[in-house]
């Protein structure tokens, strides 16, 4: 990570930090399409409204309300969370296929809604001019420190949330919302936290996008495309673990910068690539390399270990032994 930090001072050109944030922001997004989906079950694909919002959310905040880069970004984040709490109690209605079919429903309306409005440019889009006057190299600095700073939060933020009961409560919600209701998991709440939250994360990827660009499209910001890349990222990578969107995030960015100039054939073989990971390795490349999952890099589970009783303080016969937990 200081390797990384430092990389703009020692040995990263240009169009290395350009490729890293390009890669940060891949890793944001399958990060937080993994929690959703793999963690607490809610498939969908309409993620892409909220990395538009995250956009649009900057350049209203930095260039429009002119505040500082160091509020313009919670706050875009902010937006980007108020309007996935607003948008929750409509998709919430919804479950299964269903649910999948209306995140996307609802993120073409949010589009229509965005390029109706002329304070964001309409249709034709809006520029980012908040990092005007800076020379090329600061400003790809710049970018690049707070993408990589954004990625390093994502993951963090992702870990200490699955090891919380609040993790443990949504991943309860995945697996049978039924039983978690009757063992007092509050199946709502705990649903509409993690969509918050990954709502939140997209919109942090949709800000660098927009940095890094310096240019908001509404035709380009809100593409299921990212949606689909999200998707594949996980599949390849491995769902329901941290380490597999980072794993799946290198792998299509390479395959990306590899196949990029092939036309339509880039697109078949992600295509067959991810099918043949779901026949053939359906737990990702992270399930092989971890042997099924015996090596964790960032362990979210626990189990109940019982611990051996002193040999001076054994308890009475007939006393139940305490349960502790440990890492897995």
């Amino acid at each position: 990570m200081v390797t990384l930090a430092i990389g703009p001072f020692a040995f990263l050109t240009k169009g290395n930090q350009q490729n890293l944030v390009t890669l940060f922001i891949y890793i944001i997004l399958g990060t937080m399409w993994n929690l959703l989906a793999g963690y607490a079950g809610m498939v969908s694909i309409g993620q892409q409204a909220f990395i538009g919002i995250g956009a649009y959310g900057i350049v209203y905040a930095a260039d429009i309300l002119g505040v500082g880069l160091l509020v313009a970004i919670p706050l875009a984040l902010v937006i980007s969370g108020v309007i996935a709490y607003l948008v929750s109690f409509l998709a919430f209605r919804l479950s299964g296929g269903y649910f999948a079919i209306g995140t996307w429903v609802i993120a073409e309306v949010i589009k229509l809604v965005t390029t109706q409005m002329q304070t964001l440019g309409a249709g034709s889009g809006i520029s980012l001019s908040v990092f005007k006057g800076y020379k090329p190299e600061i400003r790809i600095a710049i970018i690049y420190w707070i993408a990589l700073a954004a990625v390093v939060l994502s993951v963090v933020v992702t870990y200490l949330l699955l090891r919380s009961r609040l993790g443990t409560g949504f991943t309860a919600v995945r697996d049978d919302a039924t039983a978690a209701s009757t063992l007092g998991v509050n199946v709502t709440l705990s649903k509409r936290i993690v969509w918050v939250v990954s709502a939140m994360g997209c919109g942090l990827a949709g800000v660098l996008l927009a940095m890094s660009t310096l240019n908001v499209q509404p035709d380009s910001v809100f593409s299921i495309k990212y949606t689909a890349f999200m998707i594949f990222i996980v599949v390849i990578g491995g769902i329901g673990t941290i380490e597999g969107p980072i794993l799946g995030a290198v792998v299509f960015f390479a395959l990306e910068q590899w196949l990029g100039n092939i036309g339509v054939w880039y697109l078949v073989i992600l295509g067959a690539v991810a099918i043949g990971m779901v026949l053939f390795a359906p737990k990702g490349l992270w399930g092989l390399i971890s042997r099924g999952g015996r090596l964790q890099l960032f362990p979210t589970g626990l189990r109940l270990v019982t611990p051996l009783p002193a040999t001076l303080s054994d308890p009475p016969p007939g006393t139940p032994p305490t349960p502790d937990t440990e890492d897995v």
